[in-house]
């Protein structure tokens, strides 16, 4: 194992997303600039933000955030995919 592969375990850590209407092995960033997110390579925890992507959805979110959250929520309860990921994902 080379120490660039080890130093990318330590800044993420495996989890499992919905794509579509798959489910797809990704990272969550433990550090870094988008520490928390789930992307799909270790190297993209590091990259540096888009802030014009940023600003679109924080406006997006002032606009939007509320219909946004209860759409979300819905297809958590509800979607069968979902609620397979929340199982998935669950710490052991």
């Amino acid at each position: 194992m080379k120490l660039q592969e080890f130093s990318s375990i330590l800044e993420a850590r495996m989890v499992w997303r919905k794509q579509g209407n798959k489910i797809k092995r990704a990272v969550r960033c433990t550090s870094g600039p988008r520490k928390g997110r789930v992307v799909a390579t270790s190297s993209q925890c590091s990259k540096p933000i888009n802030i014009a992507k940023r600003l679109n959805l924080k406006r997006t979110k002032a606009k939007l955030g509320g219909r946004m959250r209860f759409k979300a929520k819905r297809t958590k309860r509800m979607n069968p995919l979902s609620r397979r990921l929340r199982t998935l994902n669950k710490r052991r």
